[in-house]
């Protein structure tokens, strides 16, 4: 997910997104613990999509601290 898309998004949707990314993220581990896991790099790709989303969430909680 592109960090525009996240930007769009109010605090409720950021904290939803982060709360599915990390459900994906936990499904991905366990197919890579189970060696059903085919595409190792969607566990990457879904670490930083967290990264991303839990980056922009704390800028926007700080904005809203500020004002």
């Amino acid at each position: 997910m592109k960090a525009s898309e996240l930007r769009a998004k109010d605090i409720a949707g950021l904290e939803k997104e982060v709360a599915d990314l990390l459900k994906a993220h936990f499904g991905l581990r366990m197919q890579k613990g189970t060696q059903q896991l085919s595409n190792t790099s969607a566990l990457g790709k879904t670490r930083r999509d967290i990264a991303r989303a839990k980056t922009i969430l704390a800028q926007k909680k700080k904005e809203g601290a500020a004002k």
